[in-house]
């Protein structure tokens, strides 16, 4: 489950994606819908929070309108490795230049 890092209160709006920038303040920018061509317009900070970020964590904004960070799945970690428990007989060798094809044009 996620844990609520900061308090920010937001209020959302539709048509618009916010997220957390590279300095850890909330920011957003005009979503693209539709297949139409995004606007080339800067993103604007709506909050100044300075979150610092830790290694294997996701952080959004939830809900609520406040920052969260979430613990990221590890890949692989559901399923266990599965060992053969047959081997493979191994692949023949096929002559170089030699193909399908090449052997019915000889016939």
């Amino acid at each position: 489950m996620a844990t609520k890092i900061a308090k920010t209160g937001i209020t959302r709006e539709r048509g618009w994606l916010y997220y957390l920038d590279k300095n850890g303040d909330v920011s957003r920018t005009k979503m693209a819908r539709g297949g139409a061509r995004a606007s080339k317009s800067k993103p604007q900070r709506i909050a100044k929070v300075g979150v610092k970020r830790e290694n294997g964590f996701l952080y959004f904004v939830d809900k609520d309108g406040d920052v969260a960070k979430a613990k990221m799945a590890k890949p692989g970690s559901r399923r266990k490795s599965v060992r053969r428990t047959t081997q493979r007989a191994p692949r023949r060798k096929v002559a170089s230049g030699r193909t399908k094809t090449a052997r019915r044009a000889r016939r």
